[in-house]
């Protein structure tokens, strides 16, 4: 199944603790890059979020928000850490101290301090868990998104496919007239020159002109790579860095099908191969 390295996915839960969002942001990358953004406190849960990730996707930076709210009872008293308090009091004299114009510590900044206010017991166990399978619906939210843009991008590429089996089809039938009209042409511009000729030599110079425009093997190599595109595009798995190649090949033949033209009617069809190729090239590498 062809999947695009770009999508976006949010999910969302709610419990009795509070409630929890993951967002997902994933663009093309050339290989699996990771970077996860959680919430102050549940940094530990980095190394899971990775392994996560691995085992659902193969390519794409991805970049993955965790969002954390607590239900905290506003009815509650307000409990606070004096000992950590008073450090924050201590360093921010110091800082007083020090500065021309000091002024006067306001108790909101060190209420607000990290640390200073004693938030309720939550059950940390459990909270990691509901994290760990919120994520998990995000991916897989993700990976969906994922795999309908690579069926819109496999579709791209195989109409492409068929215009470029159109073009070679198409070289395929002038290619004899080409080549008889290059005879004719050399054979008339030779007629006109005066003096005996060695016809042995013009003979092998038509033979020469005539295997030097020969593109059989460039559009046989054309044929055989769409049809490994064709496949490649049906197999399952990641097959982004397989077509990427197979571009670079189309594209060599289409170059050496340029620079073999004798005639404006290939040179034409060797310029929207390469356009063609070129369009199929810019969406493979989204591909995962």
């Amino acid at each position: 199944m062809i999947r695009s390295m770009t999508a976006f996915a949010r999910a969302e839960g709610t419990f009795d603790w509070g409630t929890l969002t993951w967002e997902l942001k994933s663009v093309n990358h050339r290989y699996l890059e990771v970077y996860p953004k959680l919430a102050e406190g549940y940094r530990d849960l980095e190394q899971v979020v990775r392994e996560t990730v691995r085992k659902n996707l193969n390519r794409g930076k991805v970049e993955l928000q965790l969002k954390v709210q607590t239900n905290v009872d506003a009815s509650a008293a307000i409990e606070v850490d004096s000992e950590r308090a008073q450090e924050v009091i201590n360093a921010l004299s110091k800082i007083n101290e020090m500065m021309d114009k000091p002024g006067s510590i306001s108790p909101s900044v060190i209420l607000n301090w990290p640390g200073v206010q004693v938030l309720p017991e939550l059950d940390r166990k459990a909270i990691l868990n509901d994290a760990a399978q919120v994520l998990k619906t995000a991916l897989n939210e993700l990976t969906e998104t994922r795999a309908r843009e690579g069926a819109e991008l496999k579709t791209f590429i195989k109409t492409r496919l068929d215009s470029v089996s159109d073009i070679t089809a198409q070289v395929r039938v002038k290619l004899p007239e080409i080549l008889q009209k290059q005879r004719e042409n050399l054979q008339d511009k030779l007629n006109e020159l005066s003096g005996e000729l060695d016809n042995q030599r013009v003979e092998q110079e038509i033979v020469l002109l005539a295997q030097k425009a020969d593109v059989d093997e460039e559009v046989d190599r054309l044929d055989a790579h769409v049809a490994e595109v064709s496949r490649v595009l049906d197999q399952k798995g990641p097959v982004g860095r397989r077509l990427d190649f197979l571009m670079q090949e189309m594209n060599r033949e289409a170059n050496t099908l340029s620079s073999k033209s004798i005639v404006t009617e290939t040179t034409q069809c060797a310029v929207e191969l390469k356009v063609l190729i070129e369009q199929m090239r810019e969406q493979i590498q989204n591909i995962e």
